[in-house]
C-alpha cells in the first residue's frame, strides 16, 4: 500500500469531508461547461451592444481587471496570502511585453500579436520563482510586508534604471508592426477587445481548474490549517511558492493584456497603488467565491472610469465602499448574491422582493444625503477658492448656505432611521422563505 497522501487526506487537511458519490459524468460535465460558455458568448456579444468607442475601451479594461484580480485571488482567496505587492509582477509582465513587441518589430521576426502575452506570463513566473524564495518563507503579517517592501524597491528601481523602464516617460511600443494574422492589424480598439477577451477567458478557465486540482485543495488547506498539511506530509512553504508563482505568471499576463491596450509601459504599472486597486476589486467582489475578483473587477473598473468623471473625491468613495463591504458583507458582493441560492433554487426568493423594495427607497435617500454631505465638505473645505456654488445631480445652490446642509443632514438621518426600521421586514422575509427552502431541499 502506497504511503502517498489521498484526496480524502487532503480534505481532511483543509478542514473539509472526502469527496461524496460522483454525479453522472454527463451532467457534471454540462454543469461545469455551461457557465464558461455562457461567459464566451457575453464576450462576443457585447460589442454588438455597447459599440461606441468608450464602451470597447471600458471592456477591454474591465477583461485586464479580470485576469489581474482572479490571479490576485490565487494568493489571498485560495492560499490566504494578503500581499501588497502584485502590482510587482503586473508591471514587470507589461514592461517585459513592450521590449518584446519592440524587438519583434525591429527583428522582422514572424511572431503575430496574439501570442506577445505569453511574454508577459513568463516574466511574471520567473519574477515569481525569484522573489518567492524570499517572501513565501513566511505567512501573515511578515508575508504581507516583505512584498510591500518588494513592491516598493521594484518600483523605486524602475526610476534609476531609465534604459529598462523608461524613467517616468515609460517605454512605448506599436501593436500594428507585428505579424498580421488573418490581416488583423490590431489597430481598431474592437480588435484587442476580442484578444483581451480570448486571454481573459483562457486565464480564467486555466486559473479555474487549478483550484480543481490536489495542488488547489492543498492551497486551501495551508490557508486553513498549514499544520494539518504538515501532519499528511506535505511542506506548506513550498504550496506558497507554488501558489505565488503560478499567480505571479497570470498577472504578468494582465500585464502583457494592459501593455498591448495602451500601447506603453511606465512605473505606475509598479506602483503600491495598483496593488491597492486589485486588493479592493478582490474584496468588494468577494475573495470566497471564484467569481467574485470577477464582479469586482468589472464594478471596481466601473466606478473607476464613471466616478472620476463625476467627482474629484472618487478615491474617497472607493475607501468607504471597501470598508462598508468589509464590515457588512465580508463575503464581498458576489457572496451576497449568491446566498440567495438555495431560495432560488427551492423557488421562494421572491418573497425577499416587498422587502426588499421597501428598504431600497430609505437606502437611497440615506446615500444621497450623505454624498451631499461629502461633496458640500470638499468644495468649502478645498476648493473655497472656486467659490461656494455648486451642483449636484443636475441641482444647483450654495454650499456655504445652511439650506442645503439641513436637507442633507434630514436626508442621511431620515434615510438612515427608516431603513433601520425596515431591516426587521427583510429579517422576516428571509424566515418566512428559508423554510420553504430547506423543505425543498428535503
Amino acid at each position: 500500500m502506497s504511503d502517498a497522501p489521498t484526496i480524502p487526506d487532503v480534505a481532511w487537511a483543509s478542514g473539509g469531508a472526502a469527496p461524496a458519490v460522483a454525479r453522472p459524468r454527463g451532467a457534471g460535465l454540462v454543469a461545469t461547461a455551461l457557465p464558461w460558455l455562457v461567459a464566451a458568448a457575453i464576450a462576443a456579444a457585447a460589442p454588438l451592444v455597447f459599440t461606441s468607442g468608450t464602451a470597447l475601451t471600458l471592456m477591454s479594461l474591465m477583461g485586464i481587471m479580470v485576469v489581474f484580480a482572479l490571479s490576485y485571488n490565487m494568493l489571498l482567496g485560495q492560499t490566504g496570502l494578503l500581499s501588497f505587492g502584485h502590482a510587482v509582477y503586473y508591471g514587470l509582465g507589461a514592461f517585459a511585453t513592450v521590449h518584446a513587441m519592440n524587438a519583434v518589430a525591429l527583428g522582422r521576426w514572424p511572431v503575430p500579436l496574439p501570442l506577445i502575452p505569453l511574454v508577459g506570463g513568463l516574466a511574471g513566473l520567473a519574477f515569481g520563482l525569484l522573489f518567492g524564495l524570499v517572501s513565501t518563507r513566511r505567512a501573515g503579517t511578515v508575508f504581507a510586508m516583505i512584498s510591500l517592501g518588494i513592491v516598493e524597491l521594484v518600483h523605486s528601481g524602475s526610476n534609476i534604471l531609465r534604459s529598462v523602464f523608461g524613467g517616468e516617460e515609460g517605454i512605448t511600443a506599436n501593436r500594428t508592426k507585428m505579424l498580421r494574422v488573418f490581416d488583423l492589424s490590431f489597430g481598431p480598439q474592437l480588435q484587442v477587445y476580442y484578444l483581451i477577451a480570448a486571454w481573459a477567458l483562457v486565464c480564467a478557465l486555466l486559473m479555474y481548474a487549478i483550484t480543481r486540482t490536489p495542488l488547489g485543495r492543498l492551497c486551501n488547506a495551508v490557508r486553513e490549517n498549514p499544520e494539518r498539511v504538515e501532519f499528511i506530509g506535505y511542506e506548506p512553504r513550498w504550496i506558497r511558492y507554488a501558489a505565488f508563482s503560478l499567480s505571479a505568471a497570470f498577472a504578468g499576463v494582465a500585464g502583457a493584456l494592459a501593455a498591448i491596450n495602451f500601447e506603453i509601459a511606465n512605473s505606475a504599472y509598479l506602483s503600491v497603488h495598483q496593488s491597492g486597486v486589485v486588493l479592493l476589486a478582490a474584496f468588494i467582489g468577494g475573495v470566497g467565491h471564484f467569481v467574485g475578483p470577477v464582479v469586482g473587477a468589472v464594478v471596481v473598473t466601473m466606478l473607476q472610469v464613471s466616478l472620476s468623471d463625476l467627482t474629484e473625491i472618487w478615491q474617497l468613495y472607493f475607501g468607504l465602499l471597501f470598508i462598508a463591504i468589509v464590515m457588512f458583507a465580508p463575503g464581498g458582493l458576489a457572496g451576497l448574491a449568491l446566498m440567495h441560492g438555495p431560495l432560488l433554487r427551492a423557488g421562494t426568493a421572491h418573497r425577499l422582493i416587498p422587502a426588499y423594495a421597501l428598504a431600497l427607497v430609505p437606502a437611497l435617500v440615506m446615500l444621497a444625503g450623505g454624498i451631499a454631505l461629502i461633496e458640500m465638505s470638499f468644495r468649502l473645505l478645498v476648493k473655497a477658492g472656486e467659490g461656494t456654488a455648486m451642483s449636484l445631480l443636475g441641482i444647483g445652490f450654495d454650499a456655504a448656505s445652511p439650506l442645503p446642509w439641513l436637507v442633507a443632514i434630514a436626508m442621511a438621518g431620515g434615510g438612515f432611521l427608516a431603513f433601520r426600521a425596515t431591516w426587521g421586514r427583510v429579517v422576516a422575509a428571509w424566515h418566512d422563505a428559508t423554510p420553504g427552502a430547506e423543505e425543498a431541499r428535503r
